[in-house]
């Protein structure tokens, strides 16, 4: 039995829209989730602010280190390498993240890794259900992604089959929840008037489900639209509108394609399993259906708990120690944040592998 000692220790840093998350994991087994969130000073403009969100890392960033390393018990020293989030993101507040990382790894005299966000969104279920099937197929929904990945190896090949050709998942949530007046974010506070409400109460469109049209892809923007009308229509007619209806009806529309289109692509692509990740993984609807309709197509469903659904330094340090694990490059000290990485990149790769004269002046003269 190989000792967990052996086992590489990472540390994973993810500044890619409003939470500063700090994770600390052993192979596969997570030791530490710190996270600072500033969803607080964003909810008053109804949504994410870059700069605002930038300013709450500088601030959370070194405490939310050393409280990781604090929870994990573990020293900075120990650390068999740093990974970052490099992209996708708000470019101010990834460069917070790929700034901290590199004076940590530049300290330390450890390898640095900048990762791909959504690939970490993927790799974190091994924390919770051991290693990653290849190849994996992974539904991806959040605030700013909507999509279908196939990955035959998390740390260098991940094919992405469809996406959202507009609004994501996760901004269709926060912009109807506006509409409503239910503040943001708007994901789980719709999640907890659709419990009791009917999903069949009023039917909404579901986009790009006809027979011509792109299998994998996804659209809300016309759904969100025609929910806005009807609720306008009824505050019109000065009629009262049925908040738990709508956001049943509303959140039935839009997991009724996702899971549909995902299930499609394990059938299509012959994969027996799904892997669903992203914060709007974190609905208890989607879960549910994606469950019932997995279970009639004999597909296996990997869902990991919500915490690690929505954005955390956890599924870094996940996908840092996977590409520890399998001798990947690490990144070059001039790794820069890249607000657009395609998901095709899941890290960047340095092109010299020569880290040492860093570390040995390090160890030496910056870390006490």
């Amino acid at each position: 039995m190989t000792d967990s000692r052996d086992e590489p220790l990472v540390l994973g840093i993810e500044t890619s829209c409003d939470e500063t998350g700090v994770g600390i994991v052993r192979g596969t087994t997570l030791l530490a989730d710190a996270v600072a969130s500033s969803v607080d000073e964003h909810a008053r403009f109804g949504g994410v602010v870059p700069e605002v969100a930038s300013r709450a890392h500088l601030e959370a960033m070194i405490p939310t280190i050393q409280r990781a390393l604090k929870d994990a018990g573990v020293s900075a020293r120990d650390l068999d390498g740093i990974a970052v989030t490099a992209g996708p993101g708000l470019a101010g507040a990834l460069l917070v993240g790929v700034s901290a990382a590199k004076a940590y790894a530049y300290a330390l005299g450890k390898p640095l890794y900048g990762v791909n966000h959504l690939a970490s969104h993927i790799c974190v279920d091994q924390l919770e259900h051991g290693p990653l099937p290849e190849p994996t197929m992974a539904l991806l929904v959040s605030g700013g992604h909507s999509s279908l990945l196939l990955s035959s190896d998390i740390t260098s090949d991940v094919r992405p089959l469809g996406a959202t050709i507009d609004d994501a998942a996760g901004e269709a949530f926060d912009k109807i929840a506006r509409v409503l007046n239910l503040g943001f974010p708007g994901g789980p506070v719709i999640d907890r008037y659709a419990k009791e409400g009917d999903p069949k109460a009023i039917t909404f469109p579901r986009g790009l489900t006809g027979p011509r049209d792109p299998a994998y892809d996804f659209s809300f923007s016309g759904l969100k639209t025609s929910v806005a009308r009807w609720i306008e229509a009824k505050r019109a007619a000065g009629e009262e509108v049925p908040v738990r209806d709508v956001s049943a009806s509303f959140q039935e529309a839009v997991v009724d394609v996702l899971t549909r289109k995902a299930v499609r692509a394990c059938k299509d692509e012959g994969v027996d399993h799904l892997m669903i990740g992203g914060g709007v993984a974190a609905n208890s609807r989607l879960r549910a259906l994606a469950a019932e309709r997995c279970e009639a197509a004999g597909i296996r469903l990997r869902v990991p708990r919500p915490k690690l659904c929505t954005d955390n330094g956890a599924m870094v340090a996940a996908l840092g120690a996977e590409m520890v694990a399998r001798n990947r490059t690490p990144s070059d000290w001039d790794l820069s944040a890249d607000s657009s990485l395609p998901v095709t990149d899941p890290h960047v790769p340095g092109h010299s592998h020569d880290h040492d004269h860093v570390h040995e002046v390090s160890k030496e003269n910056l870390y006490s």
